[in-house]
């Protein structure tokens, strides 16, 4: 089984290129699944029903959110209503699903999403969360993928050394920004600190520049606009056997919209 992740997608721009790119290249690279985190969709903050449809219309399956999932009213509708997932430590009492299994011919996955708690909000464990529900989903299916959206390195790579042999993947989110450490820990699982991110690169972090360095420079609120040159599509690869659930490859992409 291949299966696509991709990192945040942040904006218009994104979305864009996502519905350019991702039809074609689900084809050529013959992926089975593809996974995107969609956190930053809507206007670089939450998700809505137009920006998750534009997701779903470019050949996405399964939408992961984090920190900015409800920052939108409308976000509520969408994890009701459609193939978006939040975090599972938000609590039983939130919105949504925090894992789903997906089916597509003939071939199962389940997607879980994970919220970090080291710098970011208050939120329930996300290790506590995920071991509650890990061994009845591998009772269902095979071929398991965790974001694990946080902030701290240490806390996504301790994420992936605590689910080692019980999921196919543990595949990090959040900061924008790829990481070299692609592997495979213990011979089955497929790890990554942070898949990047899709959307302007001529920009910091998705936002335009100027305004990030003003923000630095002044300490003053200013609003944080979408830049829109430079756009790029960044996440990883996995090859797994969808018989065992075990990952044989991670491999990083990146596709830029003017090459």
């Amino acid at each position: 089984m291949r299966i696509l992740f991709l990192g945040d997608i942040v904006g218009k721009p994104a979305r864009i290129y996502l519905k350019e790119l991702l039809p074609s290249l689900r084809k050529s690279l013959s992926l089975d699944f593809i996974v995107a985190n969609g956190e930053n969709a809507a206007g670089g903050s939450s998700i809505t029903s137009d920006t998750a449809s534009d997701i779903f219309n470019s050949s996405v399956d399964v939408v992961t959110m984090g920190d900015h999932t409800f920052k939108k009213q409308e976000a509520k509708q969408v994890l009701e209503s459609m193939d978006v997932i939040r975090p599972l430590n938000y609590g039983e009492l939130a919105a949504g699903k925090g894992y789903i299994i997906k089916e597509a011919d003939g071939k199962k996955i389940g997607v879980v999403n994970l919220l970090g708690r080291v710098f970011m909000p208050p939120m329930d464990c996300p290790f506590r969360a995920v071991r509650n529900i890990i061994e009845d989903l591998r009772s269902k299916v095979k071929v398991i993928i965790v974001d694990m959206h946080a902030e701290a390195t240490s806390e996504k790579l301790a994420m992936g050394y605590f689910l080692s042999g019980k999921v196919t993947a543990v595949l990090g989110t959040h900061t924008h920004i790829p990481t070299a450490d692609e592997r495979i820990i213990d011979g089955f699982t497929a790890y990554i600190t942070d898949a990047g991110m899709t959307g302007s690169f001529d920009s910091i972090l998705g936002r335009e520049k100027h305004h990030i360095i003003e923000r630095f420079v002044t300490n003053m609120p200013v609003r944080f606009n979408l830049a829109q040159g430079d756009v790029r599509m960044q996440g990883v690869i996995i090859e797994a056997d969808d018989k065992t659930g075990k990952a044989f490859s991670i491999k990083r992409v990146e596709y830029r919209q003017d090459a």
